[in-house]
């Protein structure tokens, strides 16, 4: 594949493009990797991240199908080539690099690679990751690389552009983290106050109604009634935090499993049935994914807390590249126009706030009597 200077400045150009749409570390990371490849035509590319024990903190590949990675094993180790890219700082280019003195072999599912090219990945006198390329499509010259002075150089603006975006990523995640710890902190404070509130007016209609049971059993009875009441409200209360405090882990399960298994959690946990239909929706970007799965649970809470609805349905369809949730109920419903306080009280600002902060939009259709549905549309990536 050759570069002349206009297809390699609009290649360069498009995967830096491509780079800048994602905020998320792992988007940003198999951007690079694609990109790369694509770039210079490889058959193979895969970009590390160091730890600080040897390893990888995150490694990704391109080229490479799920079923071999699977069979390669275990993340590699800073060693070899890998290692003189990431302690040396300097780029390598080699026809063969399995005849390179420093290479010290690969696992049996490993693919065959020849010819290489690698280079750092910097952010000032700081190394980032390793950012590497092997088997050329192209005629190889007789015992020579297959990459070319002119790659290397393009791999190289690549490079100093993707340490930019892996850095912008890394403190959009270490600035959501903070938004998370703040978040969770409020959170813990609502709990705080509102369990403890219904759990001390527990305590106090238990001791009435113990004071009662021998003269005058049948106002003891009603207080016992009350008992089960409150518990169950503490219960509800209890059970909305911890899907707060402990959100799914998307980036294992991805947003449809996550989803599937806490709707079956609540149908057996609650007296409504409760209900999950998906149709043909593919990986959304991490932030929106997020945003779904945090209006559902909003959404779900309301039904289940406050519309007294005897069914809840819930589908995740797929539109265009984006996906729909929609959580409809049978419940009591609402006016939202003419119940301002509703917004509130139904977190219907935090829904839409969530929304609008992935790209996506809400929408709420509600009539006293009739039940309610909440339907969030999201655009992919």
């Amino acid at each position: 594949m050759s570069h002349g200077p206009r297809s390699g400045l609009a290649a360069v150009s498009s995967a830096l493009l491509a780079m800048s749409r994602h905020l998320e570390v792992r988007d940003v990371l198999k951007t690079i990797v694609a990109s790369a490849r694509e770039l210079l035509d490889a058959q193979y590319a895969a970009l590390g991240v160091p730890d600080d024990h040897g390893g990888f903190a995150q490694f990704v590949v391109d080229g490479v199908s799920e079923e071999q990675w699977k069979a390669i094993g275990p993340l590699p180790r800073q060693h070899g080539i890998l290692a003189a890219m990431l302690h040396e700082a300097r780029s390598e280019r080699l026809a063969d690099v399995r005849k390179d003195p420093r290479f010290e072999g690969w696992p049996k599912a490993h693919p065959d690679l020849v010819d290489f090219l690698g280079l750092p990945i910097r952010d000032g006198d700081e190394v980032i990751g390793a950012l590497f390329l092997a088997n050329k499509n192209c005629p190889k010259p007789e015992g020579g690389c297959g990459f070319t002075a002119e790659d290397e150089e393009l791999l190289g603006i690549l490079a100093q552009h993707a340490a930019i975006a892996l850095t912008n990523a890394r403190l959009y995640e270490r600035s959501r983290e903070l938004t998370i710890a703040e978040e969770r902190s409020r959170l813990a404070h609502e709990l705080h106050d509102a369990v403890s509130q219904k759990l001390f007016s527990l305590r106090l209609t238990a001791q009435a109604a113990a004071r009662l049971v021998d003269r005058d059993p049948s106002r003891a009875k009603g207080e016992l009634q009350q008992v089960a009441v409150l518990a169950a409200e503490a219960a509800d209360e209890l059970r909305a935090a911890v899907v707060e405090l402990r959100p799914a882990a998307l980036d294992e399960d991805g947003l449809v499993a996550t989803l599937r298994t806490q709707i079956q959690v609540l149908d057996r946990a609650h007296t409504a049935r409760v209900t999950f239909a998906c149709h043909g929706v593919k990986a959304l970007p991490a932030s929106q994914e997020e945003a779904v799965l945090r209006v559902g649970q909003e959404a779900l809470h309301n039904a289940l807390r406050h519309s007294g609805a005897d069914h809840v349905d819930v589908t995740l369809d797929r539109r265009g590249g984006g996906a729909v949730l929609r959580v409809t109920d049978d419940g009591r419903g609402f006016d939202p126009q003419a119940v301002r306080r509703a917004g509130r009280h139904l977190g219907l600002v935090s829904m839409r706030d969530r929304a609008s902060g992935a790209g996506g939009t809400l929408t709420v259709e509600s009539v006293p009597g009739k039940g309610t549905t909440i339907e969030m549309e999201v655009p992919g990536g």
